[in-house]
Parts: structure tokens; C-alpha cells; sequence
């Protein structure tokens, strides 16, 4: 399926909402005890992960997309984490 710019924008405005709730649970969880690089690995991977749910929600995934499409998802992915990081001081 190819997806419109509102779809893919409305999939990453969710991924962004729950990134950031993930990252809020995770630091403030007892069961998670991870130095600042284990968290931000944990992270990508759950973008990663979460996105690819998503997509293959609306019978698409990551390799079905335009290069310029990866690109904003990918530039997007980058600043997001960077925001949660900075926000929470990792």
C-alpha cells in the first residue's frame, strides 16, 4: 500500500507520543536499571520496532517506501530521541 503524507505523518506523530511515553516509564521504572547508552540503544530499537508495527498496520513496511519518505522518517526518528535524551538529561 503507498501511504499519503497525512497517514505516514499521523503514524509518526503516534510513534512520537508513545517514544516518549516509553522513555518516561522506562527511567522512571525499578525493573529497568540502564546505563545511558543501553537506554538509548533501547530506544532506537523500540522506534524501529514500533514503526515497522505500525506500518505493516496499513499493509506497508519500511522497504515498501520512498527513499525521501525513509529520509523524513529517519531524520524525524533522530530528532525525536535527541529531544527525549536532552529533555531527560541522558
Amino acid at each position: 500500500m503507498v501511504l499519503s503524507n497525512k497517514t505516514l505523518d499521523d503514524i509518526l506523530n503516534y510513534l512520537d507520543q508513545s517514544m516518549t511515553n516509553l522513555a518516561k516509564d522506562t527511567l522512571n521504572s525499578t525493573e529497568f536499571h540502564m546505563d545511558s547508552d543501553n537506554l538509548k540503544e533501547f530506544l532506537f530499537s523500540q522506534y524501529d520496532v514500533r514503526l515497522d508495527n505500525l506500518l505493516q498496520r496499513k499493509n506497508s513496511n519500511i522497504h515498501h517506501l520512498e527513499s525521501k519518505i525513509k529520509n523524513k522518517i529517519i531524520q524525524r526518528k533522530q530528532q525525536l530521541l535527541e529531544d527525549i535524551l536532552k529533555e531527560n538529561k541522558i
